[in-house]
């Protein structure tokens, strides 16, 4: 009977009852015999039951049916979103059971929608607007606000929450970016403007970024007086657990109209200040300047520049010597990069080396190093010159040890002789470098290359590190140098500082050499190696191989 319909129902009852009808009147006029007579008396009653049934049934389908109608047009709606809509009476009244189904499937979908909205729009984490929910909503009311209406966006920056995370742990994390949250928001409410429906929208960007919008603001001043309070109140320690923690922040602001009319500029502009709040010391609220928006744009063009250099291949090194004190000899020559620019401008590496490492180009400009220093080795080699060739690591790529796998690589393929190579790593670097760029470096230095510590003085120092490093040479910085013939303290710590690295077992070289008075002091106090303009300057390569053997490089030979 389950795939009968309503209808074939009502029938089957009619028949049924008026079958009944029919046997119980053929029973009570039959007199005990059935014969055609008694069946046509029985017959007029069933019939009339029949009918009677039918015609009752048919209403109750037809009552039914509309209400089951009614449910299936509200269930079209609800498929098209319409959650909200009253169950409509007739099925509540007729079909009471599907009404009941039909309202908690309504419920628990609303509720479903809502847990998917709020986890698609706002952060768990905070409970703040995510970076897509507030730009909707930015966009949305920075375009209905007037031509020159004054708003303003505020992008927030915690200083030292990255510590917290890593010493306290991610959950504890959270609870802090909470807690930050809370202390916007009562800032937010502190500095809503009162006489407009316009409200602050507060946001996480990501991490410990977080954004504001004021879309009213009577004046710059405003600005100036949000910021100092999103300054205090980020300052302030946070409780957790048993102990308090102080972050602080750095904020960039952006005006509406004077730094974007649209969301995109704004947003671009506030983080630009923000990263140069961070760059002049943190814990600053810093707004967006021409002067700035100038910055950017040298940037942004330099690092256009750098790229076409690598296209083009504009680099080049130069070379200067170091000489021995002892022999007068040229035991070396640091490589030095420069940039051929196309203005005819020779560049030095403090114009474009930090950008090039900002924006990651300083990898391909490494590679270009790593193959001009192994064919110039190659080629020093073939025609019997044996002064190494000493070649500066960067920060991004002594982090890296397949740096000098691919320069391990490079000498081999070249058939350079690693004798002739000389690694020059910064004191800081040395001391933070990992275990597996050590393992890197030791390889080369198993080849023959030998490694020197460069700018020796100016970091500090773990001595036992010193010591256990794979290194062969230290180069004092010119800050210990450069008055050791004027003043006695200066020579007292050269003195001690020469002393001290001969002690680990390693040579001195002291580089920015200007003038005979410095290096004769210094070949009274020990030191093994110069570097300088007093021996000569950087020179290219085929101006450097005409100075190893004309007289210039003779007169050292002769003095020593």
């Amino acid at each position: 009977m389950e795939n009968f319909s309503l209808k074939s129902r009502a029938i089957a009852f009619a028949m049924c009852a008026g079958a009944v009808v029919f046997i119980l009147a053929l029973i009570a006029t039959s007199g005990g015999r059935a014969d055609q007579e008694s069946a046509g008396r029985a017959l007029v009653p069933a019939i009339v039951c029949a009918v009677m049934c039918w015609a009752y049934a048919e209403r109750t389908v037809s009552v039914t049916a509309a209400a089951i109608d009614a449910a299936i047009a509200r269930l079209a709606r609800a498929g098209n979103g319409d959650l909200e809509s009253e169950i409509p009476g007739e099925v509540s009244e007729h079909v009471p059971a599907l009404a009941a189904a039909m309202d908690g499937l309504f419920r628990q979908f609303h509720s479903q929608i809502e847990n998917v909205q709020q986890l698609a729009m706002f952060d768990p984490v905070t409970g703040l607007a995510n970076r897509t929910n507030f730009r909707r909503s930015a966009e949305h009311i920075l375009a209905g606000l007037e031509p020159g209406a004054r708003a303003a966006i505020f992008f927030i920056d915690l200083d030292r929450f990255k510590g917290v995370n890593d010493t306290l742990g991610h959950a504890t994390g959270d609870q802090l970016l909470a807690m930050v949250a809370n202390r916007l928001r009562a800032v937010a409410e502190r500095f809503a403007p009162r006489n407009t429906a316009l409200t602050p929208l507060i946001g996480r960007l990501a991490g410990d970024e977080f954004t504001m919008f004021f879309p009213a603001l009577a004046n710059a001043g405003d600005a100036d007086r949000i910021g100092r309070g999103i300054l205090f109140a980020l300052s302030e320690p946070f409780g957790l657990g048993d102990q308090e923690i102080t972050v602080g922040a750095s904020i960039g602001i952006a005006m509406r109209p004077d730094h974007g009319t649209t969301l995109a500029e704004l947003m671009r502009s506030a983080d630009a200040a923000m990263y140069h709040a961070k760059g002049s010391g943190r814990g600053r609220a810093e707004h967006f300047t021409e002067s700035l928006a100038s910055e950017i744009a040298d940037r942004a063009k330099l690092e256009a520049d750098l790229r076409d250099a690598i296209e083009r291949s504009q680099f080049a090194l130069v070379f200067q010597p170091q000489i021995a004190m002892g022999e007068g000899r040229i035991v070396a020559a640091e490589a030095l990069l420069r940039w051929r620019h196309p203005s005819g401008e020779l560049r030095l590496p403090g114009s474009f080396l930090r950008r090039a490492e900002e924006t990651g180009l300083i990898v391909e400009i490494g590679e270009w190093v790593v193959g001009s220093v192994a064919d110039t080795i190659a080629r020093w080699g073939a025609i019997g010159i044996d002064a190494r060739l000493a070649v500066n690591i960067s920060a991004r790529e002594l982090d890296n040890a397949t740096f000098f796998r691919r320069l391990r690589d490079a000498m081999r393929a070249a058939r350079a002789p690693a004798g002739l190579l000389e690694i020059e790593l910064t004191e800081t670097l040395a001391m933070h470098c990992s275990d597996d760029v050590i393992d890197a470096i030791k390889a080369l230095r198993a080849d023959g290359a030998t490694v020197a510590v460069d700018d020796f003085g100016t970091g500090y120092s773990n001595l036992p590190r010193l010591r256990d490093l794979p290194i062969d040479r230290v180069k004092l910085d010119r800050s210990l140098t450069e008055q050791v013939a004027h003043q006695a303290s200066a020579r007292a710590i050269a003195q001690a500082v020469i002393s001290l690295v001969h002690g680990l077992g390693y040579e001195v070289v002291a580089e920015g050499i200007e003038d005979d008075a410095q290096a004769n002091v210094l070949r009274v106090l020990g030191c093994d190696v110069i570097q300088g303009y007093v021996v000569a300057p950087p020179m290219d390569e085929a101006a450097f191989l005409a100075w190893v053997q004309g007289d210039d490089s003779a007169r050292w030979r002769m003095s020593a």
